[in-house]
């Protein structure tokens, strides 16, 4: 689950209210090709802190990038466009067979894909996961989620491995960082994520803290029990956090601090959010492109002079309320 480029493009009438990912529009010259353009306008995060990677890994990024927030678009997009999802998927296949095809998004990711020996059961999962957003609305337990976890991404954080040209000893990291930022979207996106009917956290959980699901007037009515639902949820993306932090030492120091930067801004996100969790309703917790660029300076000192403890720990906001 990403957040809606769709949305966007059509507050700021670039689109006339038309979906730019839908079936009419599919293959049209209207619809977004330039891979720079599709990533500045669905990630500011990842958009400034990719800035932070050499020329050559920024390229790459922004191909693997562009592939996976088009298809993200189609399924999160209002209406739904399943049938414009199938025909990108489909697309897809065709091309990794060989057949011509004419959109330039996914052609450069299976050129990607080939050059950085991604496995294609990773791209299955992906695909899979995003499919799932087209039938499924919730989810029981941990275990059904994680089936989703993987597919939208821990194989991201896989093919990003590859992509920094990082061996099999940083994947389980590269996976629990992928799955640890999916899960501060989840967090952030309730609000967005209820309008598409979708709630990704699952049941059990919830139950455990007395909540039926997480509506506004659910968490109205109960709200000491949502407020500590939803810390309890950021200290679990805490847990695979602090594990995904284990592989920063694999990837070399010009690189570690792009994807450093970028893990801080989710923890800055986090830590938002643990302060007032009924923020999700208000508001969606964003950094702004300098906040970005200005903890990226902040990690060039870190990383290459080596300032402070690079242990991450629970920031105080969250211990004052253990």
């Amino acid at each position: 689950m990403l957040n809606s480029l769709y949305t966007k493009l059509c507050t700021m009438n670039l689109y006339l209210g038309t979906n730019m990912y839908s079936t009419s529009n599919f293959g049209n010259p209207e619809t977004p090709t330039n891979p720079d353009h599709i990533f500045r306008e669905g990630s500011t995060t990842y958009y400034n802190s990719t800035k932070l990677f050499p020329k050559a890994i920024r390229k790459d990024v922004t191909t693997l990038y562009s592939f996976v927030r088009v298809a993200d678009n189609y399924v999160d997009s209002v209406p739904q466009d399943v049938k414009g999802f199938n025909n990108f998927k489909a697309m897809y296949y065709s091309a990794l067979k060989g057949e011509k095809v004419g959109y330039s998004v996914v052609t450069n990711f299976i050129e990607l894909s080939k050059r950085m020996n991604f496995e294609e059961k990773w791209v299955d999962a992906f695909l899979e996961s995003m499919e799932m957003d087209t039938r499924k609305s919730s989810y029981e337990n941990l275990e059904e989620l994680n089936k989703y976890l993987y597919g939208s991404a821990e194989v991201i954080g896989l093919m990003m491995n590859r992509v920094m040209n990082i061996g099999e000893e940083a994947d389980d990291s590269a996976q629990y960082l992928g799955k640890a930022m999916q899960f501060i979207n989840f967090i952030r996106d309730i609000d967005e994520d209820l309008d598409l009917n979708r709630t990704y956290f699952p049941k059990d959980s919830m139950a455990d803290f007395g909540l039926d699901n997480l509506t506004r007037g659910e968490a109205r009515r109960k709200p000491e029990e949502f407020k500590a639902f939803i810390r309890s949820q950021i200290k679990v993306y805490f847990e695979w956090q602090i594990k995904a932090e284990l592989g920063l030492r694999y990837i070399p120091k010009r690189m570690r601090v792009a994807v450093k930067t970028a893990s801080d801004m989710y923890l800055w996100t986090a830590t938002e959010i643990y302060k007032n969790p009924f923020i999700v309703y208000d508001t969606q917790i964003k950094p702004t492109w300098h906040k970005v660029l200005l903890n990226g300076v902040k990690n060039l000192f870190t990383v290459y002079l080596s300032f402070g403890n690079s242990a991450r720990k629970l920031p105080q906001v969250i211990t004052s309320h253990q």
